[in-house]
């Protein structure tokens, strides 16, 4: 027995003791119990992670407060300097959109003395007559309003407003909604609606006259707010709204430099020469204020329908419409009531200086399309050990006849029955030039509706058209004269191109074989695929001769974000609100023609590779007005962003897989991807697409935005063979009027077959000579079905790339009679 001084032990478990999983009771363990378990002990895939910091509920709201605060300061500065002292003037647009309505009587109310405003007619857009600046001391604002329409496009990408001139009762006619559509396509800036006559009407029908166009307008124009300009003080409230309202930002155009032409001089680069002024290269000076984002003196810079050019330098002269004014006002008032007010500008006579100059070493490159080395594909000559490697390769490879640019994995679905030579086939497949030949693509699509597949009716073109000659030549009176204005080429081929349309709508892709021309011949350059979504189609293969003149980049959505970051960070260069003059060189003498004529001058600084050519893919949707049929690889007319070019494209489905079906007829019921050449421009960007006819109007066709810049993204053109079955047997059945020789049918033998009503199966065999095949279905075919065969080919869009678009003619309603005026809508 222990003794009493001693203290007991306690038993202690040893390590073999059975511990019992704890009772289950239902509740989980909270985050602060797990903490205390753990003693502080971490993970290590945790403490290898960045630790987040948790903040308060306070903290976390005074932070979303503090951010709120930040972005409304930003936007009250930006508004606030817009027409003050350290930014550019507001550039106004007044855009007239009725014929009644008189864009010349607001700006006379702008002018006038009620508005307490000082108007430069000398100091405005050069070359536009109808342009003035207009300082307001009240407000301490500036403006510049310009209300030349002979380039509306081009003026409103750039303008910060524009007032839209309205009818008192109609609103605006035909001509002033398709200014409207241009303009929404390619992006609204802030506005103002404004309408006069208003005060003319009686009382009682003015409350009505305001309603009704209030209704008009609801439709483009939601919630906004209609001026009446009848006097001087609706001028006054209309100049503090447009000074006031709220800016709207177009994305192509924050991201880049820009301005408009304020002064213009012409140096030609050979004074000695009195003919080079006319029509050889100079250097064009211009002076504007800066807008957007800092201007640089190594980018190069674009002028709206005459190219890409390069600086030289540089200068920063007198700003000519300063806000530093002094005000004196004499002790007495008018007899009027109102006090006179003398303004008396202070003008600093200082010399021009120069801000920078630019190095010839770091100035980017005018190269738009890359280097072709003829010789670049070219081997030297092969070793003794290549020659006999290639020997042996030789006596082993098996020869096959194959189309012509066929690669390897095509030959895979081609069943060599060694019937024909391989003589000539060697010298075909190896000759890859003649396929991507402009000539060659261009007879081919004729082939594939036109030629081969002839209407009975086509074959009588020649009498009718004599028949009608006949009776054209019986008519008299009025018929007779509206015949004489009657464009019969222009008849005929709108008459082709819609009954192209209409039988591509009711039989899509359907091609007739040729009876003349074997069909392994005529469609050698088209092959099967087992599945359009899931087989395979290299993207490098057979490529075009065109393409060794693009540029492509790895990755473009990468690289666009890179630009536009590094953009959006510059510091250098002449500021936004800077009043600069640039030296741009080697300019032709048609730019200084082009404003000495009247037309405004947009220059624009290029982001870095936006001169090189490549594949670009716009995403349009065609325009309810246009209802003409567009085919693929027509001539139109691009606005994207502010170039304007020519160009022929291809149309194609928008979809997300890795191919894609060609359209020939530009929808109007789904949206459309236009892939043409044309020089790289980073998104986003609005897209107007317009068809120049032969008398020089151009209609609206489409509009969109950029997509992307890609040429390796793969359109296929479809065409598809059909038959009528024959003799129906069970699941197999006999198909004739596919294909009329034997030798064609073993050609496509491979390729698998489908019906409208859903069956598919293959070719098994050919029955004589005349081309009857036995096809074997996965199911029993009906009388009434047609077999269906699919092929496919690579298209590419046309190299027709033109950056000088003509001037063209817009139809205008006026008064009840319709004329045609020389409104450049540039």
């Amino acid at each position: 027995m222990a003794a009493d001084g001693e203290k007991q032990q306690g038993h202690r478990p040893g390590i073999y003791k059975q511990k019992n999983k704890g009772h289950k009771h239902g509740k989980h363990r909270t985050k602060g119990e797990i903490e205390r378990e753990n003693k502080g002990r971490v993970s290590v895939t945790v403490l290898t992670k960045k630790q987040r910091k948790e903040q308060k509920k306070m903290d976390r709201r005074h932070k979303a407060n503090q951010l709120r605060k930040n972005k409304k300061d930003m936007v009250l500065t930006e508004k606030r300097r817009l027409g003050s002292r350290d930014g550019p003037p507001h550039l106004v647009v007044v855009v007239s959109l009725h014929a009644q309505a008189d864009a010349g009587a607001i700006t006379k109310l702008l002018r006038g003395e009620g508005a307490g405003g000082i108007v430069h007619h000398n100091r405005c857009i050069s070359g536009v007559s109808d342009s003035f600046g207009l300082i307001l001391p009240r407000f301490k604002q500036r403006f510049t309003f310009l209300t030349d329409m002979h380039s509306l496009l081009d003026v409103t990408k750039i303008a910060d407003s524009l007032v839209f001139v309205l009818d008192s009762t109609e609103g605006w006619d035909t001509y002033g909604d398709y200014c409207l559509s241009c303009v929404f396509a390619q992006g609204l800036p802030s506005y103002a609606l404004v309408c006069q006559g208003v005060s003319e009407l009686p009382v009682k029908k003015r409350v009505e006259s305001r309603r009704a166009l209030s209704k008009i307008t609801e439709a483009r124009f939601p919630d906004a707010r209609l001026f009446p300009l009848d006097s001087e003080q609706d001028a006054t409230l209309l100049l503090r709204h447009l000074g006031t309202q709220r800016q709207r930002k177009l994305g192509f155009r924050s991201k880049r430099s820009h301005l408009i032409a304020q002064h213009v001089t012409f140096t030609p680069n050979n004074p000695v020469d009195s003919t080079s002024g006319a029509t050889g290269l100079g250097t064009l000076c211009v002076s504007g204020y800066v807008r957007g984002r800092p201007l640089r003196v190594d980018r190069l810079v674009h002028i709206s329908g005459h190219g890409d050019f390069q600086l030289s330098q540089i200068d920063a002269p007198v700003d000519p419409l300063p806000l530093n004014l002094t005000v004196s006002r004499p002790l007495k008032p008018s007899k009027g009531g109102d006090v006179d007010m003398q303004v008396v500008v202070a003008e600093n006579e200082a010399p021009v200086r120069v801000l920078m100059k630019a190095d010839p070493s770091n100035r980017e490159s005018l190269q738009a399309e890359a280097e072709v080395d003829p010789m670049d594909g070219e081997q030297t000559w092969p070793t003794e050990s290549e020659l006999l490697e290639a020997e042996e390769a030789r006596k082993k490879k098996r020869v096959m006849k194959v189309p012509k640019g066929t690669s390897d994995y095509q030959a895979t679905w081609i069943v060599d029955e060694g019937e024909e030579e391989n003589g000539d086939m060697d010298e075909e497949s190896s000759d890859n030039d003649d396929d991507d030949d402009d000539m060659m693509d261009e007879a081919m699509d004729k082939e594939d509706g036109e030629i081969d597949s002839q209407d009975p009716g086509s074959c009588c073109d020649s009498e009718e058209e004599e028949e009608e000659e006949v009776c054209s030549t019986e008519r008299a009176g009025a018929d007779q004269r509206y015949d004489e204005h009657m464009d019969e080429a222009a008849e005929e081929e709108g008459l082709k191109r819609y009954r192209d349309a209409r039988a591509n709508e009711m039989f899509p892709d359907e091609v007739d074989t040729p009876l003349d021309t074997p069909a392994r011949i005529r469609f050698q350059r088209y092959r099967g695929l087992k599945s359009f979504r899931s087989s395979p189609w290299d993207p490098m293969e057979n490529l075009p001769l065109d393409y060794s003149r693009i540029f492509q980049f790895q990755s473009f959505e990468r690289t666009r974000r890179r630009i536009l970051a590094e953009a959006a960070a510059e510091e250098d260069g002449a500021m936004d609100g800077w009043y600069v003059t640039l030296h741009i060189i080697d300019v032709p003498f048609s730019v200084m023609e082009s404003v000495q004529s009247g037309k405004p001058l947009v220059l624009v600084s290029l982001l870095p590779h936006e001169q090189k050519m490549s594949v670009m893919h716009v995403l349009v949707q065609r325009h309810p007005s246009n209802t003409e049929p567009i085919k693929s690889k027509e001539e139109l007319v691009f606005h994207c962003g502010f170039r304007r070019f020519r160009a022929s494209p291809i149309f194609s489905q928008h979809t997300s897989a890795d191919k894609h079906k060609m359209e020939r007829f530009l929808r109007p019921d789904a949206p459309i991807v236009v892939s043409l050449y044309a020089p790289i421009t980073f998104p986003p960007s609005g897209v107007l697409l317009f068809k120049q006819r032969n008398d020089g109007i151009q209609d609206l066709v489409a509009t969109g935005s950029l997509l992307s810049c890609d040429p390796q993204r793969v359109v296929l053109k479809r065409i598809v063979l059909s038959g009528h079955p024959f003799k129906i047997n069970r699941r197999s059945a006999v198909v004739r009027y596919m294909f009329f020789n034997r030798d064609d049918i073993m050609w496509f033998k491979p390729v698998e077959l489908r019906t409208k009503w859903g069956r598919r199966g293959h070719i098994k065999e050919a029955l004589g000579t005349h081309g009857h095949m036995k096809c074997v279905f996965d199911n029993q075919l009906r009388s009434q079905d047609t077999v269906l065969m699919n092929l496919y080919k690579r298209v590419y869009p046309r190299w027709t790339y033109d950056p000088y678009v003509p001037a063209p003619l817009t139809w205008v309603k006026r008064e009840g009679t319709v004329e045609m005026e020389d409104l450049d809508m540039e």
